[in-house]
Order: structure tokens, then C-alpha cells, then sequence
């Protein structure tokens, strides 16, 4: 049967769909069952939970909330969601039921699908708040039940008419992580999605013969949008994982010829001594995006493999702003250059003015990347955009001379103290130098003459003993005395969310009364 015209999965996956060579191509393999997907295969089963959700009442539009397991049946439910005219909104599968029903209450699903084993949790609240309330688990045999929508699954027809969706309609909701404030949904459209695909399969060369490593989550923007969306738009394979290991990696790593990861993957990766040059000599290449990479991540990466890993900016408002090249130069320290048919400017944080190359700013984007605006919060979304259309990011960066783009941190995360801006990322590169240092944090609590006083929290290094004194003494050469820290803190590793950023609101929580005194 002919499908309908749907921006995104059309523009996914049309192409590959319309030949018998194309739906017999490889989609995934899921090593830990031994199963293996192709791309027919995610037409049928796409089409199949589309069904379902068509007969559970989702209309074009309605909001289908997800909080499960990460399976490729996961994957299926997402397309399902598109082809059947809806918004997927995946959750967290971190988040307690307090934390849910937040989410539900603002989004007004038509459809809640969780865990099998979590399903008396959300039971009172989906009453109450008249959701259908549906669950996916991960699927281990056919005599095994996963869940009411695996059952529901196996069950309907594969041959599904497509819903038509436009360039313009919603595909995804997605919820800011939430650290300052009640947490905001991103409303990103099918051409949000496919543009930002289409340009990264050109920009990091992805073809048909790539077989990316997946061992990312998918309820965010980079397992979900960055990682599934290019494989789908190269015609590419996957190997999916369930989560990372670093046993898992390397087990898999000489079948793939990609790895898209957080920091914590290479880092963690390099602690393995059979993670080798020689291991990963076929790879061709290595992405790190969703929190800053240390420099010396880089060099020791490179020492150990031959391999420069490519990092790159994105957020869960624009998915992938900024990269560093494929060819050419990737600049430790930096997140390249914008992609094309991205607008980037840095410009003052109080005028809006637009600063000349060099200086420190906030980050402004504009493109056909970017969100349409938060759920439900016209007036947030209003102070968020600026009359010509820009985004404002929030996030505190400079373009150097040669136009790389470099993140200095978050504007939340700019410390004031006594009338004087203080940059926590120029602190901490100068920090991460000091000798025994692994990895440091700066953040500003309440001081009582200054307004804002500097904590540096450190992470020593295996074996290295920090001393607060030693570290204050050798840094006061070397920084103007008003972004010197009054205080040094040292922690065996950072608190971090489950994509690997740097969590400081609990830092500054946690040392609030430190300089109180």
C-alpha cells in the first residue's frame, strides 16, 4: 500500500523502503539476543504498533508519553508514533513516579507507555488524569510475554497507511533536563528532525556501509535523534546495545566502523588495556557530544588509537548546532564550527549586542534545527527567542580566530562576586593543569561581602593526594585575584546526570554555607 506523505519517516525512509534490496538490508543486530532487524522489518513492526495506537484512539497530534526500557521494539514505537500522525515525548527512565506525573500532567498524553514492571505505579495517576496507561518491556522470546503493547504487537496487521504529516507538525516533545526550575518541553518538528539528520549524514560522511556501535540511551536527543536518525537517513546498520559497558564495547567494536558516545565512554574506554590501536585500527569514526570532553581525553585518545574523536554541540532545544570537521583539524577544547544552514552569533548578555570575534558572549542560533518553542509556555518562549529569530542558548561561548566555537559554560553557572563576572570554564582549564588534578567544577555560593564567592571542587587523579593550600598557592600566579577560589574542595568524582553533564546545581546545594562564615 502507498504511504501517505509523513515528513519525517518518509524522509528517513522511503528511499530504502521502495526496493526489495532496501527493505532486505540490514537495520541492527542486537547482540545480546542474537536477533537481527531489517529495514523491512521496521517498516512492519513500525506499522504494527502504529495500528495499535490508531485502535487505542491516538490522533494526529495527541501525545504519546513513553518511560521504558531501551529496546529496538522502543525504536519501532517511536516511528509507530510519527507514522500515526503523533508526538512521541520520550521520559527519563531515571525519573520516580513523583517525577512523571509532572510530565504527564503538562503534556496530557493521549497515551502513557512504561515499564511491565513499573505498571502499578502510574495505575491511580493515569485514572485520574484519563491516560491510557500501556507497557514495553524488553523482548526475550515469543512465548514470553513483554509487555501489553509487545502483545498488542504481535498481533495486528503490518501493513499500516501512513499519516501525512507536514514539515511544520510536531514529531517529538522533549524535556529539558530541568536543573534550574520546573523542567520544559521542547517542541521540535518533522523538519527539526530530518534537516538536522540529513546535514550530519553529509558532515560526518555516513553511508550505507557504516555500522554504528549504539550503546547510548534513547529517551535523549543524542541516543535518539542523533545516533537512530542518521543511521535511518544513511541507510546505515546499528549494532544496539542495551547500555554501555566498556566489556560490551569492546566485544562488538570490530564489526562497527562508528561510535557516537559522552565523555564518560572514552574515558572509561581507555581505562581498559584491551581497548587497543590495533582493536579499533578499521574504526572510522569516533563522535563525543552532550557534556564537555577534557583535552587530555583527546591527546590520550589519540596516543592510544591514532583516532582524533569529533566532538560536537548540540541541545535538546536545536539537537546539533555546531561540529568540529570531518577533514581538518578537530580542536581539542572546542566544538567546531557551525553546521551548515546554522546561523551562530555570540552576543551580550544584557544589550543583545553582537560581539566581535574573540570576546565572551552568550551563544544565539538560528536554523532549520531549532525548536518551535516550549509546550504550553507561550511567554517563556517569547523571552527565549529574539525578534530576528534567534535562539538564545543560554550557554556562555566565544568564536576564536580561526572560527572554532568554544563553550565557556552555562550563563545559570556565571559567578558575580563583587560587581566582577567570573567564568567558571577559564578556571577550571587553568585547574585541570594543576599537577594531581583529574578533572574540576567551579561554582559560585552566597559570601557575604561579595555577593558571590568561588568554590573550586576537585577530582584528584588515581593515587594523587590534593591539598587545598598547595593547589590556592600555585594558581595565584596565574589568574587575576578576584576569579581566585576561596575555598577548595576536593570529591572522589562529580555528581553527573544520566548523559554525563556535570551536575552543579548539587554542587552549589551541597556548599551553599560553605563561605557563610
Amino acid at each position: 500500500m502507498k504511504m501517505a506523505d509523513n515528513y519525517l519517516f518518509d524522509g528517513l525512509l522511503a528511499d530504502k523502503l521502495a526496493t526489495p534490496d532496501g527493505r532486505n538490508a540490514l537495520f541492527a543486530t542486537l547482540p545480546k539476543d542474537g536477533r537481527r532487524y531489517t529495514y523491512g522489518d521496521v517498516e512492519d513492526v513500525s506499522g504494527r504498533f502504529a495500528n495499535v495506537l490508531v485502535g487505542l484512539g491516538v490522533k494526529p497530534g495527541d501525545r504519546v508519553a513513553v518511560q521504558v526500557p531501551k529496546s529496538i521494539e522502543a525504536i519501532m514505537l517511536y516511528l509507530a508514533v510519527v507514522r500515526a500522525g503523533g508526538v512521541f515525548l520520550p521520559l527519563n527512565t531515571g525519573y520516580t513516579p513523583a517525577e512523571i506525573e509532572y510530565f504527564l500532567d503538562n503534556a496530557t498524553p493521549r497515551i502513557f507507555v512504561c515499564d511491565p514492571k513499573t505498571r502499578a505505579d502510574y495505575e491511580t495517576l493515569t485514572a485520574r488524569l484519563g491516560i491510557g496507561l500501556e507497557t514495553m518491556g524488553v523482548w526475550q522470546s515469543h512465548e514470553t510475554s513483554a509487555g501489553s503493547l509487545n502483545d498488542a504487537g504481535l498481533a495486528a496487521p503490518t501493513t499500516f497507511e501512513t499519516v501525512a504529516r507536514s514539515a511544520g507538525d510536531l514529531a517529538a516533545i522533549l524535556y529539558t533536563s530541568g536543573t534550574t526550575g520546573r523542567s520544559k518541553g521542547a517542541m521540535l518538528s518533522h523538519a527539526n528532525l530530518l534537516s538536522n539528520a540529513q546535514t550530519l549524514v553529509n558532515v560526518w560522511r555516513f553511508t550505507s556501509d557504516d555500522v554504528l556501535l549504539h550503546a547510548l540511551p534513547i529517551f535523549h536527543t543524542h541516543g535518539l535523534f542523533v545516533a537512530t536518525n542518521v543511521t535511518l537517513s544513511a541507510g546505515a546498520s546499528l549494532i544496539f546495545l542495551s547500555g554501555f559497558s566498556a566489556e560490551a564495547i569492546i566485544s562488538n567494536i570490530p564489526e562497527a566502523t562508528a561510535l557516537m558516545g559522552v565523555p564518560t565512554f572514552y574515558t572509561r574506554l581507555l581505562d581498559e588495556p584491551a581497548f587497543t590501536g590495533d582493536l579499533v585500527r578499521h574504526m572510522r569514526l569516533f563522535v563525543s557530544g552532550s557534556a564537555p570532553l577534557l583535552a587530555e581525553t583527546h591527546v590520550l585518545f589519540e596516543q592510544r588509537t591514532g583516532h582524533r574523536i569529533l566532538e560536537r554541540y548540540g541541545m535538546t532545544e536545536t539537537n546539533m548546532n555546531t561540529s568540529n570537521p570531518y577533514d581538518g583539524e578537530r580542536r581539542a577544547g572546542t566544538v567546531g564550527f557551525p553546521l551548515p544552514g546554522v546561523d551562530l552569533r555570540i552576543v551580550d548578555a544584557e544589550t543583545g549586542k553582537v560581539l566581535p570575534q574573540g570576546e565572551i558572549g552568550i551563544i544565539e542560533v538560528k536554523g532549520p534545527n531549532v525548536f518551535s518553542g516550549y509546550w504550553q509556555m507561550p511567554e517563556k518562549t517569547k523571552e527565549e527567542f529574539r525578534d530576528d529569530g534567534f535562539f538564545i542558548t543560554g550557554d556562555v561561548g566565544v568564536i576564536d580566530a580561526d572560527g572554532y566555537v568554544q563553550i565557556v559554560g552555562r550563563s545559570k553557572d556565571l559567578i558575580i562576586s563583587g560587581g566582577y563576572n567570573i567564568y567558571p570554564k577559564e578556571l577550571e582549564l587553568l585547574l585541570d593543569e594543576e599537577d594531581g588534578v583529574l578533572e574540576s567544577a567551579v561554582i559560585g555560593v552566597p559570601h557575604a561581602d561579595f555577593g558571590e564567592g568561588v568554590v573550586a571542587v576537585l577530582v584528584p587523579r588515581p593515587g594523587a593526594k590534593l591539598e587545598e593550600e598547595a593547589i590556592l598557592e600555585s594558581i595565584k600566579p596565574k589568574i587575576a585575584r578576584f576569579k581566585q577560589p576561596k575555598r577548595v574542595v576536593v570529591l572522589d568524582e562529580l555528581p553527573r546526570n544520566t548523559m554525563g553533564k556535570v551536575q552543579k546545581n548539587v554542587l552549589r546545594d551541597a556548599y551553599k554555607a560553605l563561605l557563610a562564615e
